[in-house]
């Protein structure tokens, strides 16, 4: 895809993976609405927006509002004409098993990065369908390819965004619509949200900590975007996951998992402050 002129949505990009590729679109030529609930962090990117570009917006969102969020779409028509291009970015972790957090955590954790997903895909769809065009991008996980102690709700937000992404791709297929569609998985980052997470010294080797947030809006600008890949993994040795698990036999590759420390990648977890 030719980016230039180009109109996009991104959820939670005031800062992270999403403020990343924010900018880049910006360099690029698109014309980028920002959505985030962090009104504080807009305008600290709202200042780091203007050095690049005037073609920008941004709202204060609460993607789990369903109500705002069919309001925001229709002020994206507005602002920028159409929409080409959606970015679901906004996610929500917090480390803990399964029995060690409220309901309430993971009534949260599923509404952002799964429900609110849904709501928005609902509400833009039929923008692109109209016109016949877009590709939609939804921010998975390298643990939407694993399961991980301590993670088994967010996880499992992000196996089910894989699955929707692939599901719709099919969905929009069979209407012959001209709509791509594309995950992410990236694997834990060195800053922000997944600070402190990592694997022990053999699966550093093999899946190394990602280096920015730029590695990852670099991913979805040039893979999922340019060249329009299906499913875009960072690093690319995630991709040994799905080949391994298909290959050997379930306990060996378990065995793999456990020597690489996935069981144990969160223990020294700290996020983005807290």
């Amino acid at each position: 895809m030719n980016l230039e002129g180009k109109k996009v949505i991104i959820t939670g990009a005031a800062m992270g993976i999403g403020f990343a590729t924010a900018k880049m679109l910006l360099k690029e030529g698109c014309i980028v609405t920002v959505w985030d609930l962090n009104e504080k962090e807009l305008l600290n990117a709202k200042n780091e927006f203007e050095k690049i570009s005037n073609k920008f917006f941004l709202y204060v969102a609460d993607v789990t509002d369903r109500k705002r969020i069919n309001e925001l779409v229709e002020q994206a028509i507005k602002d920028m004409g159409s929409i080409d291009i959606l970015i679901n970015n906004a996610g929500f972790v917090k480390k803990g098993n399964l029995i060690e957090n409220s309901f309430e955590v993971w009534d949260k954790t599923i509404d952002i990065n799964l429900t609110s997903m849904i709501y928005i895909i609902h509400s833009v769809l039929p923008k692109m369908y109209e016109k016949n065009f877009g590709h939609i991008v939804n921010i998975s996980s390298a643990s939407g390819l694993l399961g991980v102690a301590g993670l088994s709700v967010y996880a499992a937000t992000k196996w089910a965004v894989w699955g929707l992404t692939e599901s719709m791709r099919f969905e929009t297929m069979n209407a012959n619509k001209n709509i791509k569609w594309t995950s992410i998985h990236p694997s834990y980052l060195a800053k922000g949200l997944f600070e402190g997470a990592k694997l022990n010294f053999l699966g550093n080797l093999i899946v190394p900590l990602v280096k920015s947030h730029d590695v990852i809006a670099k991913a979805i600008v040039e893979d999922a975007l340019k060249k329009e890949k299906y499913c875009v993994r960072r690093p690319r040795s995630l991709r040994l996951a799905i080949i391994l698990r298909g290959l050997l036999p379930d306990f060996l590759f378990q065995k793999i998992v456990l020597l690489m420390g996935v069981h144990n990648s969160m223990n020294q977890f700290k996020g983005r402050e807290n």
